[in-house]
């Protein structure tokens, strides 16, 4: 993991698919506290659950 984001949070819009969620996870994995942001509350749980397996910090925000 990553330090460059350390103490940063990044609120992710369309983060539960594609290039949001790819971005969500480059985010977490340089240290951004993430907050995952979508419509499809179950997508976005596994998003979550995700990055926080990987060790990184995450929370969900329904759109």
């Amino acid at each position: 993991m990553g330090e460059r984001l350390h103490n940063k949070t990044a609120l992710v819009t369309g983060s539960t698919s594609n290039i949001g969620r790819a971005i969500a996870e480059a985010f977490a994995a340089e240290g951004a506290h993430v907050i995952v942001s979508g419509r499809d509350r179950e997508r976005a749980a596994r998003v979550v659950e995700g990055i926080r397996a990987a060790g990184g910090r995450a929370d969900f925000l329904v759109a």
